[in-house]
């Protein structure tokens, strides 16, 4: 005969994991070394390295894991270990554009070259007006000017000598007027002494001179004319070739003035063809506009605008530095694309290549960028901007209203650089799918993967790994150090956290935050290292600050205004237990779950579910508790009753499926009317064929109920009942440790139905599903008699009515 299963009762070693202490080596953290690597993120280290190595498009890396499992600042720390050993970029610079002043130039420079540039034009802007000024106040100018004016003056003299003695020889005399020249006829007379003189005729001499005499005067009188203008043309001409000699003089002046002050600044920084290029625009524009520096010089009051001669450094790079590691924490559209900013000038907006402000992509060119995904696809147009610059490998600096406005407006349009950078960005694994499943262009543009785990492995090794952790995170906070008996507790409780005996929790956040409070503890009580008191000392407080709303539920229970029975036995009563999640903390609490059955057809009703108060995960529980009937006790009869199951005095949504083993357990007791002890609370769900299903939330289950119980008082025959694949998870406080050692409280663990009813009544499970089967089978029976009897009454009536 096969001996048969029963539930484990699980012995205290079970219950939590402990650390040895003398394997881990040292007295206090004050002996052991800091820990230099990341522990624990095998596969995100590795994927990181990988993802650096590789310079080829796309190559971006997507950083998943959940928040305050060191994701963001190991990816800092290893990108700035890595930037320091790759050169400095080039530095940008806009320079105003002198061929079109709406399209900013952008120029590169060595590294650290930027912000010199900028100075020299400074200082080079204040040189050029001292210089210009003197060179244009010397003599040798004003001598040079003179004597082109003179020789200018001597040949406009000489032709108007000239026209004029041929016009009198053609017997015309020329003279000037406010109106310009005028021919006067010239006649021929003898004078007093009997020479000849030529006297101008008068209007009305000439008005009386015949109509031939005056025709032909108008003949000569146009020649002269035509003499005239030829001759006014040639002083016009003599007049600009003046002005051009004077201008290519005052341009000799001004660049030799110039010329040595420029060549310096090409000599400095000089280094591609763009900015020596630009650098001979400038000269030719300074030379052109001499007389401002002139003015500024002898005014310093005057108001010139010298902007287009200063540089704007755009990006500025330390060549010491090694490349750039970029955080933007504000990935805003303008964050990280840049901007063209503006200023108000009398109630008009003003802007010129001055006021092109860098981003986050230009910072980081050459080097790398970080970035949360969250906040990226929360900020308008910020991933589209991100998107178009890993595809074309350049940033384009455009204001977004001139994309989205309703009407257009004339704004700058900077020459955009040429980027290369590595993009890392962090995200949960839920982000890190929605983005794969939604865009397309998603992974082209991050092919590497570095997936951080919420925990690893326990091993000797990851244990002393912990303590360098916690050594590292003593000296960085300025705290305690701790002995190996508070290191031992940090460890369990990163495990219990981790919710599992030979797993350990990888959110250093969490572990960090419980290091500084236990130390911060320590040094309230005045001692000079923290042990493992002090750590649970740190868990007990950080649990009472967050546990308000456990000890009002727990209140309840304690007042009986929530009704749950620790003694005694009840047919279709049991103690379920579920967990409140509040994020930040979790517990569990008892529920009264009750069962009624009576015949009927309705089957299994869960009045939760009757009234919309229950999730998807609950409801599919019930209809395996269904399955489960139907498969133990409806082979050779057709299933016929009416369950109804409920949790008693719950207000709120049910969801999950923890439960269905515990709805089980109740509606076989009353179907069998076998009691059910009501000392023991009951987790776990359960499968069609009766096997008992781990769950989540073990710890806080056990401890929730412990804690009732304890009120209420231990009587030794209080425990719960978990699945038996839960007990690599159990990770218990001391309280219920101490307490199962004592004989005070049991946990058992159980693998099928069979187990868990046989522990719940003390009654063999072959008793208690004969007991139901029969009491299955009698209402069976009084239904097909009560169905025969309603038929034949049924006729009967029929037969009455016809007579």
């Amino acid at each position: 005969m096969t001996k048969r299963a029963a539930a484990q009762q699980l012995p205290v070693e079970k219950l939590r994991k402990k650390t040895d202490i003398d394997a881990l080596g040292f007295s206090t953290t004050e002996e052991i070394s800091k820990l230099d690597e990341f522990v624990g993120q095998k596969r995100a280290v590795s994927a990181i390295s990988f993802g650096l190595e590789v310079e080829s498009k796309g190559y971006n890396i997507f950083v998943l894991g959940n928040p305050g499992s060191g994701r963001t600042t190991y990816s800092l720390e290893r990108l700035r270990t890595a930037a320091k050993k790759r050169p400095a970029p080039d530095d940008w610079v806009y320079v105003y554009n002198f061929d079109d002043p709406g399209q900013p130039l952008a120029v590169n420079l060595p590294a650290g070259k930027g912000k010199a540039l900028g100075t020299a034009f400074e200082e080079l802007l204040e040189e050029l007006k001292v210089s210009i000024s003197k060179a244009f106040e010397k003599s040798q100018y004003e001598d040079a000017k003179a004597q082109l004016v003179k020789e200018f003056q001597e040949e406009v003299n000489q032709l108007m000598e000239d026209v004029k003695s041929w016009a009198a020889e053609n017997e015309f005399a020329l003279k000037r007027t406010p109106q310009g020249f005028v021919n006067i006829p010239l006649k021929e007379e003898e004078g007093e002494n009997g020479e000849k003189i030529k006297r101008e005729i008068q209007q009305e001499e000439f008005e009386s001179l015949s109509e031939e005499e005056q025709k032909n005067w108008q003949k000569k009188s146009e020649e002269v004319s035509q003499k005239t203008l030829d001759t006014l043309r040639k002083i016009r001409d003599l007049e600009k070739g003046l002005k051009e000699r004077i201008v290519k003089l005052e341009a000799e002046i001004c660049r030799n003035a110039i010329t040595p002050y420029l060549q310096d600044v090409k000599e400095k920084f000089g280094t591609t063809d763009m900015l020596c290029a630009w650098i001979d625009k400038l000269t030719e524009d300074i030379i052109e506009n001499f007389s401002i520096f002139v003015a500024a010089a002898k005014d310093e009051t005057a108001e010139i605008d010298f902007t287009r001669y200063t540089v704007n450094v755009f990006v500025c790079n330390d060549p010491g530095d090694g490349a750039p590691v970029i955080w933007e924490t504000n990935p805003t559209y303008y964050n990280l694309s840049g901007k063209v900013e503006y200023e108000s000038r009398q109630g008009y907006l003003y802007t010129d290549f001055r006021k092109i402000v860098s981003g986050a992509f230009q910072k980081a060119n050459g080097g790398f960028l970080v970035i949360d995904a969250e906040k990226v696809l929360l900020n308008f147009m910020s991933w589209e901007a991100l998107k178009r610059v890993l595809r074309t490998g350049e940033a384009n600096i455009e204001n977004l209203g001139e994309q989205y406005g309703a009407v257009p407006v004339a704004s700058l349009r900077p020459q955009p650089i040429p980027i290369n950078l590595k993009v890392v960005m962090v995200g949960t694994p839920y982000l890190y799918a929605l983005l794969q499943y939604y865009d397309p262009e998603f992974q082209k543009m991050f092919k590497i993967k570095a997936d951080f785990d919420t925990d690893m492995k326990r091993t000797p090794e990851t244990e002393k790994q912990m303590a360098q952790f916690v050594a590292a995170c003593v000296c960085r906070e300025s705290g305690l150090h701790f002995d190996a008996s508070g290191v031992a507790e940090v460890i369990d409780w990163s495990c219990r956290f981790a919710e599992e005996q030979d797993r350990i929790s990888t959110e250093f956040n969490r572990i960090t935050e419980m290091i500084v409070e236990a130390s911060a503890w320590a040094k309230a009580e005045q001692a000079s290292i923290v042990n493992r008191d002090h750590v649970r000392k740190a868990v007990e407080e950080k649990k009472f600050r967050s546990n308000l709303i456990q000890e009002r539920i727990a209140r309840a229970f304690e007042d009986g205004v929530i009704r749950i029975d620790t003694q005694g036995e009840v047919v279709g009563q049991i103690n379920g237990l579920s967990v409140v999640d509040l994020m930040d903390y979790r517990f569990g609490h008892p529920s009264r779950i009750t069962a009624n059955v009576f015949m009927g057809q309705e089957g299994v009703v869960n009045i939760e579910r009757e009234v919309k108060m229950t999730g998807p995960i609950h409801n599919k529980g019930l209809l395996i508790l269904t399955s489960y009937l139907g498969r133990t006790y409806a082979q050779n009869m057709p299933l016929s009753l009416s369950a109804h199951l409920t949790f008693e005095q719950t207000y709120g949504g049910i969801d999950g499926d923890s439960a269905s083993s515990t709805e089980l357990y109740c509606l076989l007791s009353a179907l069998s009317g076998v009691p059910l002890k009501q000392g023991i609370a009951v987790t776990g769900s359960v499968d069609q064929f009766g096997n008992i299903q781990p769950i989540g939330g073990v710890n806080e289950k056990i401890e929730g109920f412990f804690q009732y119980c304890e009120h209420r008082g231990l009587t030794g025959k209080q425990g719960v009942l978990i699945p038996v694949r839960n007990i690599r998870h159990l990770m218990l406080e001391q309280k219920v440790i101490d307490a199962v050692s004592e004989g005070k409280f049991t946990i058992w663990a159980v693998s099928t139905i069979d187990e868990g009813i046989e522990a719940l009544t003390g009654t063999a499970a072959s008793t208690i599903h004969r007991k139901v089967k029969n009491r299955l089978r009698k209402w069976m029976k009084e239904a097909g008699k009560l169905k025969k009897k309603y038929n034949v009454s049924h006729e009967e009536n029929n037969g009455d009515e016809t007579e």
